[in-house]
């Protein structure tokens, strides 16, 4: 009978597809605190203000024979990195159409319909972003954590990162290897 099991186990390993397992990080460590105002259009935009935001992340990835996905305390200590280098920033989007940003001597400045908005370049932080939404946020840390040398031989297949600005409000970016 164990010999029988040891064959079945063999067999159902080499010809089954590839068993995946998702890892979930929702931890109290994943969070950051910007300013920051969204812009609705040419002529509108939020007042600035501020968020506790909340990172949440889900991996997926083939299941070794050794029963581990990858090294997820990598994914976990990039994830903090990147929250602790955003964290009490003010944030400006580069690639907002209704933005624009002028570097001066003592300030940063964001230029929307007419107003000039100043900032201390060590408060700032200008992302590649169309707007300083949630939504993009998802997408930042999404294409961040995609392109990161550290998990190129992590074999991901598929990846999920939700920003949320309150208990219950965020937005979501998934990425998959299909």
């Amino acid at each position: 009978l164990e010999t029988q099991l040891k064959e079945l186990a063999n067999n159902t390993l080499e010809n089954s597809a590839p068993r995946l397992s998702t890892i979930e990080l929702n931890k109290e460590a994943l969070n950051f605190s910007i300013a920051h105002f969204t812009i609705f259009n040419a002529t509108e935009r939020e007042d600035l203000h501020g968020h506790n935001y909340q990172l949440e992340c889900k991996a997926t990835a083939p299941l070794s024979d050794t029963g581990l996905l990858f090294d997820y305390a990598i994914l976990k200590k990039m994830l903090r990195a990147m929250c602790d280098e955003i964290d009490e920033k003010m944030i400006l989007p580069s690639r907002s159409p209704h933005l624009e940003i002028e570097h001066g001597n003592d300030y940063t400045y964001g230029i929307f319909n007419g107003e000039r908005i100043p900032f201390l370049p060590r408060d700032l932080m200008i992302l590649p972003i169309a707007n300083s939404t949630v939504e993009e946020l998802s997408h930042y840390f999404l294409d961040r954590v995609l392109n990161h040398p550290d998990l190129a031989d992590a074999g991901i297949v598929e990846l999920y990162i939700k920003i949320l600005s309150s208990p219950g409000q965020g937005a979501s970016a998934h990425w998959s290897h299909n």
